[in-house]
């Protein structure tokens, strides 16, 4: 394999396991109870369809987050999480969550920006099972 082609993997593999860092840390109860650290992660063009159909923007995410519908006790599970680089900078990432036996399957748009990593966009679709 060519430097280039091993350092071009190299590169993507970090890119997926930042936003799947980034993603893990957006689930994170403390995180998710802090606006400020929400707003960290989220696009300025951040969009969601959540599980409910409902369509988000990043204020109506903080407007939630910040209303003290987090509990700190309810981490949400999440299995089969994989990612792939769609093009430089753009990150897919689909996993598995739990949330409080609300299961569904997620699917994040991460891109990087001057700041970081940031979502977006976030899609949800509830799952009878994981098959």
């Amino acid at each position: 394999m060519a430097d280039e082609d091993q350092q071009a993997m190299d590169e993507n593999r970090r890119a997926v396991q930042a936003a799947v860092d980034a993603e893990l840390r957006l689930l994170d109860p403390e995180v998710r109870a802090r606006p400020e650290l929400v707003l960290e992660l989220l696009d300025p063009e951040f969009t969601e369809v959540g599980v409910s159909g409902r369509r988000w923007d990043a204020t109506s995410i903080l407007t939630v987050t910040s209303g003290g519908s987090v509990s700190p006790e309810s981490p949400v599970e999440v299995s089969e999480m994989s990612g792939t680089v769609l093009a430089p900078g753009i990150v897919h990432l689909t996993y598995f969550a739990d949330n409080q036996g609300r299961r569904a399957w997620r699917s994040s748009l991460w891109r990087l920006t001057e700041t970081g990593w940031r979502v977006f966009y976030h899609q949800g679709t509830l799952a009878a099972d994981r098959g």
